[in-house]
């Protein structure tokens, strides 16, 4: 014998469903964003310490003072796989003088924590 009933959500537990699922992503993406941009601050940070250690070396080895500036291929025997650091979102690592803290400047485009489009990111 069959039975003539069907079971099939009704549109107010589909509305509930969508809304539930809404709500989340809500919640969710904001941390999200907000993760990655910690996480690429972060990694921004690491590299300006690495060049900062790599100029360090450089300027033990090579005999240098307070102002002198060397260039990426003085420094790349220094850092991990003999070259500058790849940019994650864009950023411009400068070198600067010995004294002087590397820096990197974001591109007009990109934000990043407290840091505003187009700011210079120094070591804290």
């Amino acid at each position: 014998m069959r039975s003539s009933a069907h079971s099939a959500f009704t549109l107010t537990e589909m509305m509930i469903a969508m809304g539930v699922v809404a709500l989340l992503t809500i919640m969710i993406v904001p941390n999200v964003i907000k993760s990655r941009e910690k996480s690429q601050l972060t990694a921004i940070e690491v590299n300006l310490k690495n060049i900062e250690d790599a100029k360090e070396q450089w300027a033990i080895q090579k005999k240098k003072g307070m102002g002198d500036i060397p260039n990426p291929v003085d420094i790349s025997p220094f850092l991990k796989g003999g070259q500058m650091p790849t940019s994650l979102c864009g950023e411009a690592y400068q070198i600067n003088g010995i004294g002087n803290g590397a820096t990197a400047i974001l591109p007009n485009t990109v934000k990043l924590g407290n840091y505003p489009a187009g700011a210079t990111i120094r070591i804290p």
